[in-house]
């Protein structure tokens, strides 16, 4: 289950309102738990795709990738994973969400529907990276 305040949310669907008809990213970091993994702060992250193709796919660069593992660390915090948005799709992952996912993150995904931010769900990978399966939200 990921734990998420109500405030962490609207920062997420700010973000993704604000960056419609394209998609955003950013990082989720937080602490992990035996069953929880609760999100703490977010890293907005500026989508690094090629302009033609920002309103369908994101890209997170190597060396920002880096800087926000080591602010986890500086903040003795863990990176729990990402957020991106769905300009109006729905927010389940596609195809290439499912082929450049990793298994150990989870995945927020909020579609935004004529530049409104609507359904958020989260997502993990499976180990053997075949689907995601949706992941239970619990909102502070």
């Amino acid at each position: 289950m990921i734990v998420i305040n109500e405030t962490k949310i609207a920062e997420i669907n700010k973000h993704a309102e604000q960056e419609y008809p394209n998609e955003c990213c950013g990082a989720l970091l937080g602490k992990i738990d035996s069953a929880d993994r609760k999100v703490i702060e977010l890293i907005p992250i500026s989508n690094n795709r090629e302009p033609e193709t920002q309103h369908n796919r994101f890209l997170i660069r190597p060396e920002e990738f880096l800087e926000c593992e080591k602010k986890a660390l500086k903040q003795n915090l863990d990176l729990i994973g990402f957020y991106h948005s769905h300009p109006d799709h729905k927010s389940v992952p596609s195809d290439y969400d499912l082929n450049h996912a990793l298994p150990v993150y989870s995945y927020i995904i909020v579609s935004v529907k004529s530049g409104n931010a609507d359904e958020l769900t989260s997502w993990l990978l499976r180990n053997d990276r075949t689907q995601f399966e949706q992941e239970e939200i619990q909102i502070l």
